[in-house]
């Protein structure tokens, strides 16, 4: 008998009708949710490739190329023209492989039980509706300005504050915040709607802004997504291992496209989108802070990105790095792209094994 179809028996055993509605895919072995992560993330890999190659003629045809930024890297010029939005095939394909599993639990009568996992892909798919409309503007104004800082920080605020109150509503929003490395939660009660809104909006953009490079963001983004999956697993949680399991696919998929020379970007799209799945799976895991760390690659780009313009600003034209973000100043220094690439996937895997032992 093979593992699929154990799977099937085992969950029809202990799911046999609507009566059961109290149980929940918790109760699988880990053996099944390794089962269950492998179909979903399967199902993913092959469509976000599928979906790619249907992509990429049509971002070409229509000329929908990637504006480069003047005052950017200079030997960043070739790549303006590049087809953008390319994260539009991994979104779909996440939709397809998390939407079979939805449908499922939903005849089975475990519709209710899907409020946390819904709410994170709506929140996911608002941050890629935000990125869609800054790359449209980009694409129409033909540079490299979309949204501007405050349009787009704002729409990210009412979404985030959208999500919590959802959260809340439903009442699957914790307000206490676990300490890695520890079994302490320190309880922010009201406190933590800010806290939650200023961390997760300051994430999503961070995984924005580390999306400069070719294949950087995807790669960091896939190392990420294997601590969550791996995290879901072990907690038994069958909602996050989907989620994981589809985001990593899609990565490892659209790394196909987005390798250096990029065939295509995933723009500000697919950027804002990653940002969203991840804080998705931090807040139905309740370890919000254990993410950021599993993250710290993206923060720290960011990070050095803020350092760069508060120190350009307080020595009145001096700057602290060669470029930022500091994935730039790794190519000044003569790193290729490729190297980059590896070097900070290798360094997001270190902080993913960190947060293994945090948890």
């Amino acid at each position: 008998m093979g593992g699929a179809e154990r799977l099937c028996r085992r969950i029809n055993q202990r799911f046999p009708g609507k009566s059961k509605g109290d149980t929940d895919m918790g109760s699988l072995s880990t053996s099944e949710l390794g089962i269950l992560a492998a179909a979903t993330g399967g199902c993913a890999l092959i469509l976000t490739v599928i979906f790619g190659f249907i992509l990429l003629p049509v971002l070409r045809h229509f000329k929908l190329g990637q504006p480069i930024r003047t005052e950017g890297p200079i030997w960043h010029q070739p790549k303006a023209g590049t087809p953008t939005m390319g994260g539009i095939c991994f979104i779909l394909a996440f939709l397809l492989a998390t939407a079979g599993y939805a449908v499922f639990r939903a005849v089975r009568g475990e519709g209710g039980r899907l409020i946390p996992l819904a709410l994170a892909v709506l929140f996911a798919l608002g941050n890629a509706a935000i990125g869609f409309i800054d790359d449209y503007c980009k694409l129409v104004r033909h540079q490299n300005e979309g949204l501007t800082e405050r349009q787009k920080l704002l729409l990210q605020l009412v979404l985030t504050a959208a999500y919590l109150a959802m959260l809340r509503a439903s009442g699957h929003l914790e307000t206490s915040l676990r300490i890695p490395f520890t079994d302490m939660r320190l309880e922010l009660s009201w406190f933590a709607y800010p806290v939650y809104l200023l961390v997760m909006v300051g994430f999503v953009n961070a995984t924005n802004l580390t999306d400069g490079l070719d294949g950087l963001a995807s790669s960091v983004c896939a190392t990420v997504a294997a601590f969550t999956l791996l995290l879901a697993v072990w907690r038994r949680d069958a909602d996050s291992t989907v989620l994981a399991a589809a985001l990593l696919a899609g990565m490892l998929g659209f790394l196909v496209f987005n390798h250096h020379p990029a065939q295509m970007f995933m723009g500000d799209t697919g950027s804002l989108f990653l940002g969203g799945v991840i804080m998705g799976c931090a807040m139905m895991a309740g370890e919000l802070l254990l993410f950021v760390l599993a993250g710290f690659v993206f923060v720290a780009d960011m990070l050095t990105s803020l350092l760069q313009r508060w120190y350009f600003r307080l020595t009145h034209g001096k700057r602290l790095f060669p470029i930022a973000p500091i994935h730039h100043s790794f190519e000044k220094w003569g790193f290729g792209e490729y190297a980059v690439m590896g070097l900070f996937a290798g360094v997001s895997a270190l902080f993913c094994v960190l947060a293994w032992f945090g948890k």
